[in-house]
């Protein structure tokens, strides 16, 4: 009787090592891809910026978001896109050269992060060639009219933040 039950416990013991041996490698595989993703990844996978990487790819400024970088981008959410008259976002939809200086103005070349805004405002230069002005007050951020609401999300080629307006640039 000892000899039967002993074996069972043996049994359950090396099912036991099998099962934790596994998981662990499970857990390894799944923390080897320590590379962070690029910008096109990180904002694919928020599901608040859904618009924002639509209407990227559709100005085929996917090079924006993929290239080698640094940029900064900061990012509308979808219920900023909402809150466009739709007659707006229809007529950047059928024009994408206007589509791309829109985009263009929430872009700017080099690594900006929330810490590094030394000053209380700070005037950046985008990819459009227009200007930005970045405010800090405690842990709050703006840029131009809108409210950062997710600050610093880093990739391997930038830094994103997420907004909660749409920059327009001004009217040449």
């Amino acid at each position: 009787m000892t000899f039967h039950k002993n074996t069972r416990l043996s049994r359950r013991l090396v099912m036991s090592a099998l099962v934790c041996g596994t998981l662990a490698q499970f857990a390894g595989c799944a923390t080897t891809d320590s590379a962070p993703a690029n910008l096109q990844t990180v904002a694919s996978r928020d599901p608040q910026l859904g618009t924002f990487v639509k209407l990227t790819q559709q100005a085929g400024l996917g090079d924006l978001l993929t290239g080698a970088g640094p940029v900064t981008v900061f990012a509308p959410t979808d219920e900023a896109f909402r809150a466009l008259p739709a007659a707006t976002l229809d007529k950047l939809g059928k024009d994408p050269e206007a589509l791309k200086a829109v985009l263009k103005h929430h872009a700017v070349a080099g690594a900006t992060t929330r810490a590094a805004l030394n000053a209380d405002t700070t005037t950046v230069t985008t990819l459009a060639g227009t200007k930005l002005v970045l405010a800090k007050a405690g842990d709050f951020v703006t840029v131009d009219e809108a409210l950062v609401t997710q600050a610093d999300v880093t990739a391997s080629n930038g830094v994103l933040h997420v907004i909660d307006r749409v920059l327009t640039p001004p009217k040449k």
